[in-house]
């Protein structure tokens, strides 16, 4: 990877050549885009990625989103097209946000090229263009081409007065709720589960603008609703979007009922796959509960369907899971009992309510000590006597308070399921308070040292997969944690783990825990530009998730026990790395020494190792 790199990530591109689409047209590629040219690679697992394609970027004459209602056979749902010569590249972004972030980068990039003055905004498809039904591939595009629209000036912050949209617009976006939702401000709106919503703004990421069917109007937590759409299966209680096979049997072999089943993502783009349990009895007369997985097929005719048994064929995924939810019908049990891996519990929301960050000492109750840290106490206890949170009190002159009631604004954005959401700041106090999501079973490290021998080495992977996941997603953010280690991530309900204490340690005050000479340094998890010129960046972040990868495999040890933090740094230096944990496979040992290479260059991205452990925990 060079420095010139823009933009890098996982995304589908449609094959060019053939004139039918099905799934197998759709390929997962890794694209970089960089200052001279947008490439993109062939990821084989546990192999070196293979150049597929690139185009110059003087050569781009069309860069825009893609409108369309066509059927889209992959889990990307989200279009974009790159005009080059003769040539149309379809990319599928996983999401909106994706999809405009490369669309204006591109843009960018080539605002100065010989650009088209008309584009076609729908899909070459089935030998036609779906938006003005000419059947001349090279046929003149029918829709003027606005290459700042979106693209070569970067979009000023969003206001209510540019963004919202009023209820009447045929544009605006419906949601349905996935979770209930009492408003804790004057300006929310209550959400009632399985409702639709009409979504006015969206310029705050975290808190949207939506109405209810009584024309209510107020802000909700982004994060409990979900678009309405015929593809979009998220709305169902059985669908699990990103579990993994292993994690899928975990959880129904917890439920231990007769036809519990889930819905997820397979590791073949595009597809879909049915886990049920059944605890029929064996040909030994025993019952043994064993977990059935089936890949939910499509009809290759022109009209799209759905089938399980090839004799049962249906319209939707709803109406298919729906159907068998009440005949077997070529299944080993019919689909009885939906399990949810996690929707029963509503996630963090950024902040309680919109706008709130700053939290009243009387809103807070607190209960008991749970632990402590490198800044104070941190206590269980209660905001406005419901909500259950972790309270972190710090201690007088362990951080500069006034640096970081500034940034408490920016971390309060950052919110993802794998990371531990910050609510809110209470500076109302002699002494600052940080109120977090609060994570039951405590940080990694004790966790793994106090289950030694207890927990299977799928789950241990699950953990790293959760780990990268959060990272991944701060990497893309351009946020840099500095201090990752497994004693700042925090184990919740299922084995799930979240990445805490990002960024905190610009605010430390402690000279011996900021500088390398400091006894208090956590040198056996840092990098070797950081120790030897406090150089911080996402790859400095891969080298310590290397270390956080070797502790979980290690159950909790700690690195280079019985090394001084001198030794360490000189056996770094000379080369050595930690061995291989018993319970780590040759790959995982594989992917940690990736993470060590002495260069920060030669270091994979998180999106990269979390594609590869995401890979691994679906073997």
């Amino acid at each position: 990877m060079t420095s010139n790199i823009i933009l890098e990530e996982f995304l589908f591109k449609k094959s060019q050549q053939k004139r039918r689409t099905s799934p197998c047209n759709y390929k997962e590629r890794y694209f970089i885009l960089r200052k001279d040219e947008l490439a993109y690679y062939e990821y084989r697992h546990a192999k070196k990625p293979t150049l597929k394609g690139s185009i110059e970027l003087s050569r781009i004459k069309c860069v825009e989103i893609v409108r369309s209602d066509v059927h889209i056979p992959c889990s990307f749902k989200y279009p974009f097209q790159v005009v080059h010569d003769n040539y149309c590249l379809y990319v599928f972004a996983p999401d909106k946000d994706t999809q405009q972030k490369w669309v204006w980068a591109l843009k960018e990039e080539t605002k100065n090229n010989n650009l088209l003055n008309k584009y076609h905004p729908n899909f070459w498809v089935d030998g036609r263009w779906r938006c003005c039904s000419q059947t001349e591939k090279l046929a003149a595009g029918c829709v003027e081409y606005d290459p700042t629209k979106n693209g070569s000036r970067k979009p000023l912050p969003p206001t209510p007065k540019d963004n919202r949209r009023q209820f009447s617009d045929p544009g605006a976006m419906v949601v349905v709720a996935l979770y209930d939702f009492i408003p804790q401000g004057a300006g929310d709106l209550m959400l009632h589960r399985q409702e639709e919503y009409i979504v006015t703004d969206q310029s705050d990421p975290n808190w949207w603008i939506a109405q209810d069917k009584n024309g209510q109007s107020g802000y909700i937590p982004s994060n409990f609703v979900i678009e309405k759409s015929p593809d979009n299966l998220e709305a169902f209680g059985w669908f699990n979007k990103n579990i993994s096979r292993t994690k899928a049997e975990q959880l129904l072999f917890q439920e231990d009922k007769e036809g519990a089943f889930i819905v997820r993502n397979s590791r073949q783009a595009g597809v879909y796959t049915v886990s049920v349990l059944t605890k029929a009895l064996g040909s030994t007369g025993e019952n043994h509960p064993k977990v059935k997985h089936y890949h939910i097929r499509e009809t290759l005719t022109d009209e799209l369907k759905y089938y399980l048994a090839e004799r049962y064929v249906f319209n939707s995924i709803p109406d298919l899971i729906h159907y068998h939810q009440h005949n077997a019908a070529g299944l080993i049990t019919r689909l009885r009992h939906p399990v949810s891996g996690g929707r029963e519990k509503a996630p963090a929301t950024a902040g309680f309510s919109y706008g709130k960050w700053e939290i009243e000492p009387s809103e807070l109750n607190f209960i008991e000590e749970v632990g402590s840290g490198q800044f104070g106490v941190v206590q269980l206890g209660y905001w406005n006597g419901n909500s259950k949170v972790a309270i972190k009190m710090i201690k007088e002159g362990a951080m500069s308070e006034e640096d970081f009631r500034e940034e408490a604004k920016i971390m309060m954005r950052l919110s993802h399921p794998k990371l531990v959401q910050l609510h809110g700041v209470c500076t109302k106090e002699t002494s600052m308070y940080l109120v977090f999501e609060f994570m039951d079973h405590g940080c990694l490290s004790d966790y793994l040292r106090n289950h030694k021998g207890n927990i299977s080495r799928e789950t241990l992977l699950g953990m790293c997969l959760d780990v990268c996941e959060g990272m991944a997603y701060l990497e893309r953010a351009n946020f840099i944690h500095r201090d990752l280690a497994a004693r700042n991530c925090l184990v919740g309900e299922n084995y799930e783990v979240k990445v805490s204490d990002f960024g905190m340690t610009r605010f430390v005050l402690d000279d011996q825990y900021t500088s390398s000479l400091g006894s208090k340094f956590p040198v056996k998890w840092s990098a070797p530009e950081v120790i030897q010129y406090s150089k911080f960046s996402s790859k400095s972040d891969v080298w310590s998730f290397g270390v956080v990868m070797w502790e979980v495999f290690s159950e909790g040890k700690m690195p280079y026990e019985n090394r001084s933090n001198g030794e360490v740094v000189e056996a770094i230096g000379a080369g050595q790395r930690l061995l291989r944990p018993k319970l780590a496979s040759d790959f995982i040992y594989q992917l940690m020494e990736w993470c060590w290479k002495e260069r920060p260059e030669d270091r994979p991205s998180f999106t990269i190792l979390f594609h590869e452990l995401a890979e691994l925990a679906d073997l």
